[in-house]
């Protein structure tokens, strides 16, 4: 059986999921905490500024092209990533201040539109049923999209330590374990907490487990999360979202007593309240990516995967879960 890396216990690492290859090699992503100076954070909100604007010409553009081809069906256009390329490279020699930032961030999200149309107009020529369609790339708003940038090697380097990302912009991360290879590219993201990330693409090789000859049965279940033949390296149930459910309910409550009217923006209340509830629920999530340990010798370090791999396990695989009971209110709230 192969090892699979083992996230450390500390909350800073977040361990991406690995796509094997024939040679023996893997493609993993290796996600980081980032810690952000201030003119660091206002670089990369004004990086993120222009993306956006990219993106939403790029939709406008793919837009007018739909409406042309409707109109005029004997002289038909296309809207691919090499037509907005050309665009893009006359978008930033008409504006001073698209110049300004770093081209490699721009073409990738040319890059990143492509996929999306592709895949949307894909669906429409499958026959997709509707509600598995994968739907057009629309606008972004500031106040809903959250900042993600994709840099390729061209775009980044590392150097003692600090990311240098195009643009001059420095940030650090915070190293929880070393990279196994040079990573081809990263991804610099924010999540619906305002918490900074760095996701980068590495290579791994799988080492597989020195032979001992001796075997053990393991059984995933709901109740107990691993039963084994040695009852020395059972692993009950971490319990984690049963844990929070008191606290998350409580935040929930005061979310309900304090929801605004359709159309209206929420109180500074209920605001605060919704960040605290998502609080909760990222903290039951990172848990829950980190198997425990059990046993002398580890069985979850040696034998358990991560538990997004684990067979049968949605809710591992899906942290956004809810407290509030459907019992009665009289009894205590309860999460499975």
């Amino acid at each position: 059986m192969a090892r699979s890396p083992r996230p450390p216990d500390s909350a800073e690492h977040v361990f991406g999921k690995v796509a094997c290859v024939a040679d023996g090699t893997s493609v993993a992503r290796y996600t980081y905490r980032l810690r952000l100076s201030s003119s660091a954070r206002r670089a990369l909100l004004v990086e993120w500024d222009r993306c956006r604007w990219v993106w939403n010409q790029c939709v406008a553009q793919s837009r007018e092209t739909h409406r042309h081809n409707r109109e005029n069906p004997d002289d038909p256009r296309t809207c691919g990533p090499a037509q907005l390329d050309k665009l893009l490279t006359a978008w930033r020699a008409e504006h001073v201040w698209l110049r300004a930032g770093s081209s490699v961030v721009q073409q990738q999200v040319i890059r990143d539109f492509g996929a999306s149309r592709a895949k949307a107009l894909k669906d429409v020529r499958e026959r997709v049923p509707q509600w598995r369609r994968a739907g057009m790339p629309r606008f972004k708003k500031r106040s809903l999209a959250e900042p993600t940038f994709n840099y390729t090697q061209r775009g980044f380097r590392l150097r003692d330590g600090v990311l240098h990302l195009a643009g001059g912009i420095a940030v650090r991360p915070v190293w929880s374990r070393d990279l196994p290879s040079v990573p081809s590219s990263v991804r610099v993201y924010r999540d619906s907490l305002g918490h900074w990330y760095c996701s980068f693409v590495v290579q791994t090789r799988v080492q597989p487990l020195p032979a001992t000859g001796r075997v053990i049965g393991v059984d995933w279940g709901v109740k107990e999360l691993a039963t084994t033949t040695s009852d020395a390296h059972d692993l009950p149930h971490p319990q984690h979202g049963k844990n929070a459910a008191q606290g998350l309910a409580r935040y929930q409550r005061m979310m309900a007593r304090r929801r605004p009217t359709k159309g209206q923006p929420g109180s500074k209340g209920y605001q605060k309240a919704r960040r605290q509830a998502a609080k909760i629920q990222k903290k039951v999530a990172r848990r829950r990516q980190t198997p425990p340990a059990s046993g002398p010798s580890g069985l979850s370090a040696t034998m358990t995967r991560s538990p997004w791999r684990i067979s049968g396990r949605s809710s591992w695989r899906n942290p956004r879960w809810h407290a509030k009971p459907r019992t009665p209110r009289s009894a205590p709230p309860s999460v499975s």
